[in-house]
């Protein structure tokens, strides 16, 4: 069985598309481009797909990840190709590795995100969050499945500020008062979503943005605590296939007619 290590965005107007809606297109993309699929046993079978870490509906991202399992080898970027094609444009598979080590979700400590003020002037959100920042504690409340939850939304933020305009990776364009957070969170539970954070600004600063904040995830994996970056979660596959390919062309020219033994 093959491992294959996906990442895919969520951009425009596909934003708006559900965990669910994705689950279902991407199962029929699955379908058109006759990818071999490993199905689960029992009495409804279902394609191995693992999600990691997917955004919530109405948030933009350039990072989602997800692992399928195959009965065939494929080779992952002319897989990549077929899928990307078969789906919408806004959901897009930007990147594809075979997967070579374990724990692809367990990587998924930290994201960063861009979180877009319109209406608001940056002197006033700088000033929200050096108040944010100087909180030991931030509490904030928001409705779950289990009912209204209270929680710290500071601890989990190691890294907010207000960025250049340049620097927003959104796709919508810049009026004349508008504020861009960059926001680094720890993967915490209960999860710290940016949407928390804004009602931390609130509660912190009185900062309420007079239209709902366009929030987009730029990355999410590893955190590099040196650094305070998120750093890419394929690399350790992409680093392991190099590595098992330079062994198989060694091992290749070593056995050859007039090669080394």
């Amino acid at each position: 069985m093959q491992r294959i290590r996906l990442r895919y965005t969520k951009r425009g107007r596909l934003r708006f598309t559900s965990h669910r809606d994705f689950q279902r297109a991407f199962e029929r993309a699955l379908r058109r481009a006759e990818v071999p699929m490993a199905y689960s046993a029992g009495f409804t079978p279902h394609p191995k797909v693992s999600y990691a870490g997917a955004a919530p509906t109405g948030v933009a991202s350039e990072a989602e990840y997800l692992e399928i399992a195959l009965t065939q080898t494929r080779d992952p970027e002319a897989l990549r190709l077929l899928l990307d094609e078969s789906l919408p444009a806004g959901l897009d598979v930007t990147e594809a590795v075979e997967a070579h080590t374990p724990g692809l979700a367990d990587r998924m400590t930290a994201s960063e995100w861009t979180l877009r003020l319109e209406g608001v002037e940056p002197a006033e959100a700088e000033r929200a969050v050096r108040a944010f920042l100087a909180a030991e504690t931030v509490e904030v409340s928001r409705n779950t499945k289990n009912g209204l939850r209270t929680f710290d939304a500071r601890s989990a933020v190691t890294a907010l500020s207000v960025a250049d305009g340049a620097e927003s990776g959104t796709d919508r364009p810049a009026p004349v008062a508008c504020a861009i957070l960059r926001l680094v969170v720890r993967h915490a539970t209960p999860a710290v979503r940016p949407d928390d954070v804004l009602s931390g600004l609130c509660s912190t600063a009185d900062l309420a943005p007079p239209v709902p904040a366009a929030v987009t995830r730029l990355a999410q994996g590893p955190l590099d605590e040196g650094t305070g970056t998120v750093t890419d979660p394929l690399a350790p596959d992409r680093d392991a296939a190099e590595a098992a390919a330079s062994t198989a062309a060694e091992m290749s020219v070593a056995t050859a007619p007039g090669g080394s033994a």
